[in-house]
């Protein structure tokens, strides 16, 4: 067995804790809150009678309600009711907290703003979350924009503090953490990608060190042993309108690394939209995390707005686009969630604001405006939807519709146009 595969199977091992499961080779970490996307993701894991790992990140879900409304305990329900509706078992969900720091407070002073973390992950932890990515890296009002290796970590360390108390006060098991100070920008990047600068092994080493000794200090030892990876760039992104591809050759000094780090694998965030040889590569690597959320969304999107086309056509008309207007004129009344991220022309806005790789619109959906256009919509299809439709505009399920393994619904559609996102991140990590 060689150091990557030992290392994969003791971090899995951390994170999969008691439960009576075989180790897959990898695993698949959905950053959604789509419930479409989770009830996909529940689907799929069923299936393969695998557990699922669903992560939050500090935006999205927080004490405070996150841009979802929901705080972490809101969140964990909010799963758990989909997977009883699904009959997934519950004990087969594996919570996480991604980029846990100050980040959602990063305009406010250091202090301030680090005690607002310390309150989330205290929440995060308290609701049975059980693998925390603790991100420090960021500076917040009147610092650098990113803090040195050192800062980061004696932050790190606070907050895992906080975790370790925390989890010891409600009785929950210690959670496993992920480290990392090179973190590629949530939600994909804002500017053309040309090469991207893959963490150099000894930064990866470095990060790791400074860590341990930060946790150290911090009489956190016991903590520090259920660090399972670190968050490093491979030389994997996306950004509104092109996509980074793994190259194995670019990443193979970083890979060595793990030789030195025993019982640890790195995490790969912005993975999405990689080819399935892409990702089996990362897997292979080392890099046993694989984070998804945007790529998934853009292919329930896919999926609307063929189904959009197919209910005009059927009402006898030409395509009119009826949910592809509502969603524009939501996101041009409510701009904050795109504003800074598109740029260019009105015409090159108008696009990203619907076909962005980074999908900026999956923040619009939970708007009532569009959940009733989205109600509207599956009301307007027939209960089964021509097969020579779908083959005009939800082109990649039809072969999966005329072979039944995908009933012609709406609602199944824009579930197999979700698990078909999901499919290559399945064969990349599944049981060897």
């Amino acid at each position: 067995m060689t150091s990557i595969e030992e290392n994969r199977q003791i971090a899995l091992q951390k994170l999969f804790g008691a439960r009576n499961l075989p180790f897959p080779h990898g695993v698949t970490s959905v950053c959604s809150a789509h419930p479409l996307v989770i009830e996909a993701a529940l689907r799929r894991a069923g299936m393969e009678q695998r557990a699922v790992l669903i992560e939050a990140t500090c935006n999205q879900v927080n004490q405070e309600g996150g841009y979802t409304a929901m705080t972490p305990a809101d969140f964990r329900r909010f799963i758990e009711d989909i997977a009883a509706a699904t009959d997934f078992p519950a004990e087969r969900i594996i919570l996480g907290g991604d980029h846990l720091g100050p980040n959602p407070w990063r305009k406010l002073a250091a202090e301030e703003a680090m005690l607002h973390a310390a309150a989330m992950v205290t929440a995060y932890v308290e609701a049975g979350f059980e693998k925390i990515h603790l991100d420090t890296s960021m500076g917040c009002a009147g610092e650098p924009t990113a803090l040195d290796d050192e800062l980061t970590a004696a932050r790190a360390a606070r907050l895992a503090k906080v975790a370790e108390e925390a989890a010891l006060r409600s009785g929950r098991r210690p959670p496993v953490y992920i480290l990392g100070t090179e973190v590629p920008p949530p939600g994909g990047a804002t500017h053309a990608l040309d090469e991207i600068e893959i963490t150099r092994a000894d930064a990866a080493m470095t990060t790791l060190a400074v860590h341990r000794a930060s946790f150290a200090e911090a009489g956190l030892a016991s903590a520090m042993e259920r660090v399972i990876g670190i968050v490093v760039q491979p030389g994997v992104e996306f950004g509104n309108t092109d996509v980074a591809l793994y190259k194995p050759e670019r990443a193979k000094s970083l890979i060595r690394s793990l030789d030195d780090m025993p019982g640890l694998v790195f995490e790969a965030h912005s993975t999405d939209y990689q080819p399935a040889e892409a990702l089996s590569a990362l897997v292979e690597g080392g890099f046993a995390i694989l984070k998804v959320g945007p790529g998934l969304t853009f292919a329930l999107r896919e999926a609307l707005y063929g189904l959009d086309a197919i209910a005009d056509v059927l009402a006898g008309g030409t395509p009119r686009a009826g949910l592809v207007t509502t969603m524009e004129k939501i996101m041009v009344e409510q701009p904050a969630n795109w504003t800074g991220h598109y740029g260019g022309s009105p015409d090159e806005e108008r696009l990203q604001r619907h076909f962005s790789y980074s999908d900026r619109i999956r923040y619009y959906w939970p708007d009532p405006r569009a959940s009733a256009a989205v109600g509207e919509l599956f009301n307007r299809l027939p209960d089964e939807i021509p097969e020579t439709l779908i083959s005009q505009y939800l082109g990649r399920l039809y072969s999966d519709v005329v072979s039944k393994r995908v009933a012609p619904r709406a609602r199944e559609l824009c579930l197999a146009a979700i698990d078909a996102a999901l499919a290559p991140y399945s064969a990349a990590t599944a049981i060897r």
